[in-house]
């Protein structure tokens, strides 16, 4: 029998896409000058493999060791060298300054509160060079608020051997809140099924909030695009891809 963990099955069933979306995005803001990338929440390393061949020093820095682990492999699969560090956004004592920092897949969404958020702020002003980019993306409030309450995504594999289901509902408790109950069954050598599943918190916060929270840290320069930085934001943009200066 071969088990999977939940973070081996995320990895598997991850769009693609989306990675070579947030490569596009990153290259075309980064300048030429640009050698060193932290990528916070950098999970299993998709997106490092993707910058390191352009000759970027990438770190990738996530809480989850297994995560990291998958990193590793996914590194030496693609012939590149990565930086592999285990360590909270909120607290990266002990990393040098980079030129740049990432942080995607709506990652600091997954944080409690908003002081959560300014410290991991705080903490990426601290370690990056003057002049340096810090690029993320947040869902926004419309997202968390009309679009997912109620959403449910469910795939299966032409083989019937994977399948996964996602639903999400509006957390009462908090605002801009969204739980997700993500579900995995993996067909084993057996022909039994494993279940693996997880509970996902996020939260959104106005761009206002955001922007305050960002001048805090010391970021005067931010622009605030959607599409990957392709349009203009509207009141009915699912997702905020923000461009910051030091």
């Amino acid at each position: 029998m071969i088990y999977h963990s939940f973070a081996q099955l995320y990895d598997e069933l991850f769009d693609d896409q989306l990675y070579l979306q947030w490569r596009d995005y990153t290259l075309n803001r980064l300048s030429p000058a640009t050698k060193s990338v932290l990528d916070l929440a950098g999970g299993a390393g998709r997106l490092a493999c993707l910058l390191a061949p352009t000759g970027l020093d990438v770190t990738v820095a996530d809480f989850s060791a297994e995560m990291l682990s998958l990193a590793g492999q996914h590194a030496t699969d693609a012939g590149v060298k990565l930086r592999l560090v285990e360590a909270d956004m909120r607290d990266l004592t002990g990393l040098p300054t980079y030129d740049a920092v990432t942080c995607y897949a709506d990652s600091l969404c997954y944080l409690e509160n908003l002081a959560d958020v300014q410290t991991a702020f705080d903490q990426v002003a601290a370690h990056l060079k003057p002049g340096g980019k810090f690029l993320f993306d947040l869902i926004t409030p419309y997202q968390t608020d009309d679009v997912y309450p109620g959403y449910m995504y469910n795939y299966e594999d032409e083989d019937h051997r994977e399948a996964f289901m996602w639903q999400s509902f509006a957390n009462d408790d908090v605002d801009h809140g969204v739980i997700h109950e993500l579900t995995f069954f993996n067909r084993l050598a057996n022909g039994n099924y494993q279940r693996v599943g997880e509970t996902h918190f996020e939260r959104s916060y106005p761009l206002a909030t955001v922007k305050a929270a960002l001048a805090a840290s010391g970021f005067h320069q931010v622009k605030v695009t959607a599409d990957f930085g392709k349009q203009a934001i509207q009141p009915d943009t699912t997702r905020w891809f923000f461009e910051c200066q030091k």
